[in-house]
């Protein structure tokens, strides 16, 4: 299954370092089906969106995700990709950008002629580079947000009411971000999406340093021992007990100054749900817990 990481670090940039693949990993690991890609996306002084990633189609290309990255943004996206469709390239990894904005995405869902058509009505086929369910779906969150005049929250309510209604769902879970703002979305309840808001001002002194790890991405920052921020993560990345899982449904936006809003926008019942024996065996595979 991919692995989702975000997280807002609040009105001044930090430095944080990412690994995305543990290392060094076992024998007995290697011997597992290893990711298909993996990236970070992070946004420069000037709010410019800089993404660093790369397809891992062989465990020789794999020392890009293992080399400590050090990084300093407002927000960091990290994702690491199974694939479901698309080849292991470049251009079908994410994260992916538009419109300034980065976008991860972990689920699977069908009928992408349908979105194709639907899309091009829309005059964004040229936002699409590669063959992923993932890109065009985020195509469709652009262009509902241009409609709505940049309206980030809106494009991404209209987007999966859309496809919620219109196509064969699996999951939609996702992660959008600006140098300002972050959105997560859990939806269905396929995959779990779990938050974290954490203030080490709370906490008893002196306050850790962040080291957040799940068993695929691991980052680290000693700034976040001295300041407020939110974390998202397919999975709780430490023994923190504010780690909460996002409800089904949930649309959470995080603020400049970390205010956290949730919403619950979508229906309460897809359409038309797939299940992981509806999938094509390598969808399938890729979506397994």
């Amino acid at each position: 299954m991919c692995r989702l990481f975000g997280l807002h670090a609040g009105p001044r940039p930090v430095r944080a370092t990412f690994w995305l693949l543990d290392a060094p990993d076992s024998l007995a690991e290697q011997s597992h089906r290893e990711p298909d890609g993996a990236g970070i996306g992070t946004f420069d002084a000037d709010g410019r969106a800089r993404v660093a990633k790369q397809p891992l189609a062989a465990w020789e290309d794999h020392a890009f995700a293992r080399e400590a990255r050090d990084l300093k943004s407002t927000t960091f996206l990290a994702h690491v990709r199974y694939a479901s469709t698309g080849a292991h390239t470049m251009v079908n990894t994410h994260p992916f950008e538009q419109d300034g904005r980065l976008f991860a995405h972990n689920g699977a869902f069908s009928g992408l002629e349908r979105l194709d058509q639907h899309l091009a009505r829309l005059g964004v086929t040229d936002l699409v580079q590669g063959q992923t369910d993932s890109e065009r779906l985020f195509a469709l969150i652009t262009a509902e947000t241009r409609r709505t005049g940049g309206d980030v929250g809106a494009g991404i309510t209209r987007a999966i009411n859309w496809v919620a209604e219109e196509l064969s769902v699996f999951s939609l879970n996702l992660i959008v971000t600006t140098a300002t703002d972050l959105w997560a979305v859990r939806y269905p309840a396929t995959h779990e999406l779990h938050m974290l808001e954490r203030d080490p001002a709370a906490e008893p002194a002196p306050a850790a340093p962040l080291n957040a790890r799940s068993n695929r991405i691991h980052s680290r920052s000693t700034d976040l021992s001295l300041s407020p921020h939110v974390l998202f993560a397919t999975e709780p990345m430490d023994q923190n007990p504010g780690w909460r899982p996002m409800a089904p449904g949930e649309l959470v936006h995080v603020s400049p100054v970390l205010a956290v809003t949730a919403t619950f926008p979508f229906p309460d019942a897809l359409a038309h749900p797939l299940t992981l024996s509806d999938l094509e065996p390598s969808a399938a595979a890729s979506q397994k817990p």
